[in-house]
């Protein structure tokens, strides 16, 4: 008899918890987004952090735990991207290096400002004062990293601002005039070939920048509905943006002031980017002499999540080898 009654007791319980929960998710649906970032946030062994600089308030992930005088490694997301994307070779890069994790300015958690600019000339000089006021330190090599948008933001970071960035890799860089393809033509028409609308479109959006299916996050309900939600309420904010990095008079100075970049780099791209055109890895070359050239097979856009492994590799041989023009 007792038993039974503790049985339905625990039933009581359980019913009430998932009431609970229901209610707080109806109250507030990003909860479970934000729970399953904090789940991969701690995964990888990372801490969560924030701070008030160039006007916004930056939301971040890190790690300290490195040997004394370790360098610091800073990593940009892309367009539509958070520090999330940055995980799962953050997973293997530490213990060896300080790490820092931004949301850029008007993504993620970060904060955003009503009509404000957040092309790569704005976002460059933001991180800038992002990197002085959090990842700059006495003693240690600031290695940034850019993939994406956030590479085309990364170059003019190292072009205009040398005494800030030691080392530099840009993966799968926007910000330089590549050999067309139906994402470039989609963006030149003025279309957001990433605009996630329903299901389908997220969908379509996952295909397109990933190339290795087993790559591909899987976004179960109700966590696709949401993250569909979210991707509705942006779509002004990231056509805004698009029109500045793809179509603004600034879209391809990233790559004019590469030029300019004199210390020791990385260009890292897939060969099966449908997105920035593994041609522009050659064209970033040519005004970085220096680099150091990585063209991985199997995978599409986002190489830091399609192929880890090897990113580190290329990354650590950045941070331990890398020589000055």
């Amino acid at each position: 008899m007792r038993w039974r009654k503790a049985l339905i007791a625990a039933a009581l319980v359980a019913a009430a918890l998932l009431l609970g929960g229901a209610i707080w998710v109806a109250r507030d649906p990003e909860v479970v987004l934000r729970a399953d970032f904090a789940r991969q946030r701690i995964g990888a062994g990372l801490q969560q952090d924030s701070v008030d600089v160039a006007g916004h308030r930056w939301v971040y992930a890190f790690n300290d735990d490195a040997p004394p005088g370790a360098a610091t490694v800073v990593m940009l997301h892309g367009f539509t991207g958070s520090k999330e994307n940055w995980y799962p070779l953050a997973e293997r890069l530490r213990g060896h290096y300080r790490l820092v994790i931004p949301d850029l300015a008007g993504w993620g958690a970060s904060s955003r400002q009503p009509g404000a600019d957040y092309g790569f000339v704005a976002e460059s000089e933001r991180v800038a004062a992002f990197i002085t006021a959090v990842a700059r330190q006495p003693g240690r090599q600031t290695v940034l990293l850019g993939h994406s948008m956030g590479g085309g933001i990364a170059a003019l970071v190292a072009a205009r601002h040398p005494a800030l960035v030691d080392r530099v890799g840009l993966l799968n860089a926007a910000g330089i005039r590549f050999a067309d393809n139906q994402f470039g033509r989609d963006v030149l028409a003025g279309h957001n070939p990433f605009a996630v609308h329903d299901v389908a479109t997220m969908q379509r959006y996952l295909d397109t920048v990933f190339f290795d299916a087993a790559a591909r996050p899987w976004i179960p309900w109700p966590a696709d509905g949401i993250y569909v939600a979210r991707r509705v309420r942006e779509a002004a904010f990231e056509q805004h943006v698009l029109d500045r990095i793809g179509r603004s008079e600034e879209r391809f100075l990233p790559g004019e002031e590469a030029a300019h970049i004199r210390q020791p780099a990385l260009l890292l791209w897939c060969r099966q980017d449908a997105v920035i055109d593994p041609s522009a890895l050659d064209l970033y070359a040519a005004r970085m002499p220096q680099a150091r050239k990585v063209l991985l097979d199997g995978c599409g856009h986002m190489s830091l999540m399609e192929q880890p492994d090897a990113v580190a590799e290329a990354v650590v041989a950045l941070i331990e080898r890398g020589t000055p023009r």
